[in-house]
C-alpha cells in the first residue's frame, strides 16, 4: 500500500512543477507584450477584495465577507491574466509565416492539422485540419492563396470524396477569419462526422501528407483559450 502512495505522491510532484512552469512561461510572454501586466493583476485582485470588504462593513461583518471574497478576488485577477496572457500570445505570432498552423495546432482536442499542405514561392500556403466538422483548409497568405485552397480542394475531394470540405482564410479584410478568432471558429462548425469517419478520413490523407516548415517562435500557452 505504501508503494502506492509514494508513486502517486511523486506523480503529483512531477505534475506541479509544470504546471507553475506553465504559468510562469505564460507571465513571461505576457510581461514582454504588456509590461505593466503585474500591476494590473494585483490591481483587479485589490479592487475586486475592496468591493467585498466594502459589503462587509456595509452589513457589519467585515472580517468574515473579507474571507469569503478572497478567493473570489483571486479568481478575477486570474481571470484577467487568463485573458491578457490570450492575447499576448497572439500578438507574439501574429503576421508571422505559418501562424495560423501554430493555431490550429494548438487545439488539442478533436482536431488534426497538417501545416503546410501547399506553399507558394510568395510563402501563401494552405493548411489542413480534420476533424468532427469534416476538411477545413486554411489559407494565409495573398489573395493567390484563393487558387491555392481550390487545389487542395480538389486534391482533397480525390482522396476523401464526399466529405465535408470548408474553406479559411487568415486575414483582416471581410470574409475572413482573424487570427485571434481561428480557433474558435473551427470550435463552431456543425459536426457531420462520426468519430470513426473521422478516423477513416484522417488515415486517407496521411498519405498526402505536408511539407515540413518551421513554426513561429512563442507559441500560444497550454491550457490558455481566446475567446
Amino acid at each position: 500500500m505504501s508503494m502506492f502512495k509514494r508513486k502517486k505522491k511523486n506523480q503529483d510532484g512531477a505534475i506541479k512543477p509544470r504546471r507553475f512552469q506553465t504559468i510562469r512561461d505564460a507571465y513571461s510572454v505576457t510581461k514582454s507584450v504588456k509590461p505593466w501586466i503585474g500591476f494590473a493583476i494585483f490591481g483587479v485582485f485589490l479592487f475586486v477584495w475592496s468591493i467585498g470588504i466594502g459589503i462587509g462593513i456595509v452589513i457589519g461583518h467585515p472580517i468574515y465577507v473579507a474571507f469569503v471574497s478572497l478567493p473570489i478576488a483571486l479568481l478575477a485577477a486570474m481571470f484577467f491574466f487568463t485573458r491578457a496572457a490570450s492575447t499576448a500570445a497572439y500578438s507574439t505570432i501574429e503576421g508571422q509565416l505559418g501562424a495560423g498552423a501554430s493555431v490550429l495546432m494548438a487545439i488539442k482536442k478533436g482536431w488534426t492539422t497538417t501545416p503546410a499542405v501547399a506553399v507558394a514561392r510568395n510563402q501563401d500556403m494552405v493548411h489542413r485540419s480534420v476533424g468532427r466538422a469534416g476538411i477545413v483548409l486554411v489559407g494565409e497568405g495573398s489573395q493567390g492563396v484563393k487558387q491555392m485552397l481550390t487545389d487542395e480542394r480538389k486534391k482533397s475531394e480525390r482522396f476523401a470524396p464526399g466529405v465535408p470540405i470548408t474553406e479559411v482564410i487568415v486575414g483582416d479584410l471581410q470574409g475572413q477569419v482573424s487570427i485571434r478568432k481561428l480557433q474558435k471558429h473551427l470550435s463552431k462548425l456543425p459536426k457531420k462526422l462520426s468519430a470513426h469517419q473521422m478516423r477513416e478520413v484522417r488515415a486517407r490523407l496521411k498519405a498526402v501528407g505536408g511539407l515540413s516548415m518551421p513554426l513561429p517562435k512563442g507559441p500560444l500557452p497550454k491550457g490558455v483559450r481566446i475567446r
